[in-house]
């Protein structure tokens, strides 16, 4: 029986997997040509780490190996990732020059320096048309990522310029077809001018479907014959967004680690396989997203992501989001005027990012409450007041303002991020319901602009949702949007939460008025914070 894998590259043979035909065949088509005798392409193979890459190219291998329709090609197949400390293009160049020759059992070629690197791909050293697979070549320094990808593109551009000239029958060099696969570095390359390797050869690795998330669980269904409760893999795809990895690993969880119930995996097991891999669990793939994230100038980015006012665009030739969308931590989305917007890969990333966010920032967040202080009015054995927890943390906030905020990410205009008061209440939250077994999760319902707060406390569940104060417009448009969050989590009544730098006394009572939608039924209590204090 095969199980679930999120490490390293899938076994067939022993692990649940996605065929990804027309991937396969897109890349073969590709890197043989649609006209093979004219050349084939010279591609860039690209996704985050975890997305199925060199599994999908030893695929392809596999048939340009085995498949008699290609035996008039060479193919030759090599990692770089050895080469990631190497400052020295020439070793780099020399190490794929002698393992085209020893693997094709050519004679030897003397290869030096970029230079020689030429003399590899001639028609005089190689016997057939060669396709040169470079896999982790984004490991490899810039220095040698440029000088590399120039030899290739000289070599396509005099093959091209050849092909126009009828005179000449016989091509100077044989490099026929070529991918290189990575994360970053490996897509720039495609923006140097005349490069072969331009975006209508560029295979990016996408997310798993829905569809391919439950094919795959179904797979499992049929030789374990342990049934998936339909919401299990819902919810497995909304909060992966189908990466592969993440994907794998949480079917590995449900599955192996956490597979409480002989009958049938719930959603009661997919509650605790989830909070452990959020809370408890190390997992590579998160772990590489965050070192990312809090990387300057990226964490900026980041922080702005948090906001819920207003949305950014997404712009892939800015460096910022390149980075981070080609690592897997951010992704578009497209509004309702065809617009591209900004948003975190999935919710489990936005949420291990909150997490680790709100961690390092609030570790500590100071004495809540006197040893003898009176907490009844906020919170009982069997209630809690979420409006006086709000005002509890309010207070709390302008008490130890100057400490607690004392080393909080700044703007520019040296205003603090409006995300950092959501971490801050968040933990406040936390530590303020941990000693009486209460709970509280951080929800991204749309992946960005929206984040709520569940409370669960004394068998009973609270929301809370996050706004920060813009106008009178915004707020409307939010007291309806908290009205649809209440209906979502079948609550009666849900909280919106205002954040502001200042509010006076009457434009508090004003806008701290209870608001009841009409089409729902439901109460929206909203509670202003200020932040300036």
């Amino acid at each position: 029986m095969r199980t679930f894998s999120s490490y390293g590259p899938i076994d067939t043979d022993l692990h649940y997997y996605v065929p990804r035909t027309h991937l396969i065949e897109r890349a073969l088509s590709q890197l043989v040509g649609e006209s093979p005798n004219k050349g084939g392409h010279y591609i860039t193979v690209w996704a985050p780490r975890q997305c199925g890459k060199t599994w999908l190219m030893a695929q392809v291998l596999r048939r340009l190996w085995n498949d008699q329709q290609y035996e008039g090609f060479d193919v030759v197949a090599l990692s770089l990732q050895h080469f990631m400390m190497q400052p020295r293009t020439e070793p780099i160049v020399q190490f794929i020059a002698r393992n085209i020759v020893e693997e094709l059992g050519l004679d030897e070629v003397s290869v030096n320096d970029l230079d020689g690197f030429y003399s590899v791909f001639e028609k005089k050293i190689l016997n057939k048309p060669l396709i040169l697979v470079l896999d982790e070549f984004d490991a490899l320094p810039e220095v040698a990522i440029n000088g590399i990808a120039g030899v290739f593109r000289n070599i396509y551009n005099h093959r091209q310029l050849q092909a126009a000239n009828s005179a000449i029958t016989q091509p100077q060099y044989l490099l026929h077809g070529v991918a290189l696969i990575g994360v970053h570095s490996v897509l720039g390359i495609e923006h140097i001018t005349g490069s072969p390797f331009n975006v209508q050869h560029s295979l990016h690795i996408p997310n798993l479907t829905a569809a391919e998330v439950e094919e795959m669980f179904h797979w499992y269904e049929q030789e374990s014959g342990q049934r998936i409760e339909a919401a299990v893999i819902e919810r497995v795809f909304h909060e992966t967004q189908g990466q592969p990895g993440l994907t794998s690993w949480l079917g590995e969880l449900l599955t192996a680690n956490y597979n409480q119930h002989h009958a049938a995996i719930t959603m009661e097991d997919f509650e605790y396989a989830y909070a452990a891999a959020l809370e408890a669990l190390p997992n590579a793939n998160i772990l590489n997203m965050i070192s990312k994230a809090k990387q300057e100038p990226y964490r900026e980015l980041i922080l702005d992501m948090f906001q819920t006012n207003e949305k950014i665009p997404f712009r892939l030739n800015e460096p910022h989001t390149s980075f981070l969308y080609t690592h897997g931590v951010i992704d578009w989305e497209i509004d309702e005027n065809n617009q591209r917007h900004l948003k975190f890969a999935s919710p489990f990333v936005q949420k291990g990012l909150f997490n680790y966010f709100s961690f390092t920032h609030f570790r500590y967040v100071g004495k809540l409450y006197e040893p003898f202080e009176e907490l009844s009015d906020t919170i009982t054995e069997s209630d809690l007041n979420v409006k006086n927890l709000i005002r509890r943390f309010e207070r709390h906030l302008r008490i130890n303002r100057d400490w607690l905020l004392k080393d909080a990410p700044r703007r520019s205009d040296l205003r603090i991020y409006e995300a950092i008061y959501h971490f801050a209440l968040y933990m406040f939250v936390a530590n303020f319901l941990q000693r009486r077994k209460g709970q509280v999760f951080p929800e991204f319902p749309t992946g960005n602009g929206k984040i709520d707060l569940v409370i669960k406390y004394a068998r009973q569940v609270y929301g809370l949702e996050l706004k920060t104060f813009a106008d009178d417009f915004g707020y409307r448009e939010a007291l309806m949007q908290a009205a649809g969050y209440g209906r979502q989590l079948g609550l009666c009544e849900v909280v919106l939460v205002c954040f502001i730098e200042t509010i006076d006394e009457k434009n508090r009572e004003k806008y701290e008025s209870v608001f009841v939608d009409i089409d729902t039924d439901i109460t929206v209590v909203p509670i202003f914070v200020e932040t300036l204090t």
